[in-house]
């Protein structure tokens, strides 16, 4: 198929997407977009039967969960299992863990694998002694269990800045290479008008 054939089909497919209000909030829930037709009685039938078993995910859910979770009994019985199954190596354990940030809780975790490996509850690896020095030598957080507060800004404020920026910078380098061009040829010779 040749490019600009295979483009307008792939346009055509945004625009019949973008245009159906119910394919529209489909993809604006779940950010993804099935070749098969999103709309109709057959998949709103299947979400509100979905729905009776289970309780829509939110945001604030998710952030009860973690601030629960956090410092909890049961992170500590996940860490040592993970400890365990990736045998020291700590990337991989921050990859594994829920509500992990290394940056946040390396410390953290530091103090829990050492209190476990002096009850003899798992053995000290050469990958989690290089680790654990390595964050000996750096200065721990303030407060380790409070997440770092997310922008509560919209989404649409945010975009609206980024453009403005890039628009900006394009706005500059017009201008510089429109001066560069100038100074080269003379002002006589070139005449252009700045934006």
């Amino acid at each position: 198929m040749r490019m600009p054939k295979r483009k307008f089909q792939q346009l055509q497919k945004v625009i019949s997407i973008l245009g159906d209000e119910e394919k529209r909030a489909v993809y604006d829930q779940t950010g993804c977009v099935d070749d098969t037709d999103l709309a109709g009685d057959v998949v709103q039938n299947l979400k509100d039967f979905l729905r009776t078993f289970y309780k829509k995910v939110t945001e604030a859910d998710i952030e009860e969960f973690e601030a629960n979770y956090r410092g909890s009994d049961s992170e500590k019985r996940d860490l040592i299992d993970l400890y365990k199954e990736w045998k020291g190596n700590m990337s991989r354990i921050f990859c594994s863990m829920l509500c992990s940030d290394p940056k946040l809780d390396s410390h953290r975790f530091k103090d829990i694998l050492d209190e476990a490996i002096s009850a003899g509850e798992v053995k000290r690896t050469k990958a989690y002694q290089k680790w654990a020095k390595r964050i000996s030598e750096t200065k721990p957080p303030t407060n380790p269990l409070e997440r770092r507060g997310k922008s509560k800004k919209e989404p649409e404020a945010d975009l609206f800045a980024i453009i403005s920026e890039r628009q900006s910078k394009r706005k500059n380098q017009v201008t510089s290479f429109l001066s560069s061009l100038e100074s080269k040829y003379g002002r006589e010779q070139c005449k252009f008008r700045t934006y």
